[in-house]
């Protein structure tokens, strides 16, 4: 391949567009991004492959290996990043700019600058004496649905043990973080003239008694889970948004509760949609009315590699940090199910992705790259 820098490297990537959303209007393909790490990662010998994700036609994840077994080294990364305003921009975030110390550009910090740093660092490794294999790893949809890492785990492959996710973590290793999940609980009554209780079922009155009981299982799971590693040392649930009703001279027919709850580690999402639903059934089993409890979405696991794993081991040691614990969430907790040992680590600040003006400060490049090398030499040569 023509030698680029990892400037050109980087700037080829935030050109390429690959907004993922929940909401059509802003959601991208990330083919783009995907056609560019092919193309280099082919060129420096590895085998690729462009995987497609059912279901979701325009979206793409990418596996480039070198070397052979199940016991090597992955490096991953996504390839989208959140919408972003460019109004509030002071320069073009999909072109690169230098300026300060620092790397302005969408997705500079979060995080497609991962890839030009393993494009880097892996110029020089002599695949054909790699002892075990090294796997890169780019993956789609991270900011949204996860289903980028999800159809991973449905692909029943070893890919690898050690894990590197490389978001941003001003480059100290993480091996802690909480779940995310969102939840409604859609409440169906009868409505009717307000004039006469007895011609509907209000929803909102049955709410009450949801809220109730909700807010007393919140302060229980504060009480019975404690992980003094986190910021906030306990589980979080968040009553984020109520709707119900149409009228005020109307029984209201109908309510929804939205709320976010972030477990700790060893905290099973299903677990905890089984316990809330049994509470409501007892909450709510005299009331004649038809109510349930879904997902906003699918949620994603807490994740929690063990302090004495390997890749824990030898990420402390090489960047000088003791591993930690973050509130945000990562593809981690699929990559631990697929039989690896994961830590989140790399270049650039989690205070500055999803922001306005994002940018990598340049002084966290060269040790992402020796981290990288180091890596290397420990787990696969």
């Amino acid at each position: 391949m023509t030698r680029m820098t990892l400037q050109d490297t980087l700037s080829r990537l935030i050109n390429a567009a690959s907004v993922s959303s929940v909401n059509p209007a802003w959601d991208m393909s990330n083919r783009e991004v995907i056609e560019h790490l092919e193309s280099w990662f082919d060129a420096l010998g590895f085998r690729t492959e462009v995987l497609t994700i059912p279901g979701h036609p325009d979206k793409f994840n990418l596996i480039a290996s070198a070397g052979q077994g199940n016991e090597g080294l992955v490096l991953s990364g996504h390839t989208d990043t959140v919408p972003f305003d460019e109004a509030k921009w002071h320069s073009d975030p999909l072109k690169l700019q230098e300026r300060d110390g620092r790397f302005y550009g969408m997705g500079s910090a979060d995080m497609k600058v991962f890839f030009a740093v393993i494009i880097e660092a892996i110029r020089e490794v002599p695949l054909q004496q790699l002892k075990q294999p090294l796997v890169i790893i780019a993956t789609a949809d991270e900011e949204s649905t996860m289903c980028g890492a999800k159809s991973l785990t449905d692909l029943h492959r070893r890919l690898g043990r050690h894990a590197i996710i490389g978001e941003p973590t001003d480059m100290k290793p993480v091996r802690q973080h909480k779940g995310i999940s969102m939840e409604s609980i859609r409440i169906n009554g009868r409505s009717g003239h307000s004039s006469d209780p007895s011609l509907g079922v209000n929803a909102l009155d049955a709410m009450y008694q949801v809220l109730g009981e909700v807010i007393q299982w919140r302060s229980e799971l504060q009480q019975r889970y404690r992980n003094q590693a986190f910021k906030v040392a306990f589980p979080t649930l968040n009553l984020g948004h109520i709707h119900g009703g149409d009228n005020p001279n109307r029984i209201c027919g109908q309510c929804e509760l939205q709320f976010d709850l972030r477990p700790l580690p060893g905290m099973s999402l299903d677990s905890l949609r089984g316990e809330l639903r049994q509470r409501l059934s007892k909450c709510l089993h005299d009331a004649d009315l038809n109510w349930e409890l879904t997902p906003v979405f699918d949620g994603i696991p807490a994740m929690e590699t063990p302090r004495d794993a390997a890749i824990v081991q030898a990420v402390e040691q090489l960047t000088g940090a003791e591993s930690g614990a973050v509130a945000f969430g990562t593809e981690g907790p699929f990559f631990n199910s697929m039989g690896m040992q994961t830590v989140i680590c790399g270049p650039g600040s989690i205070e500055q992705a999803h922001q306005p003006d994002e940018y990598l400060p340049l002084k966290h490049i060269q040790p992402a790259i020796n981290l990288i090398q180091s890596l290397i030499r420990q787990f696969c040569l």
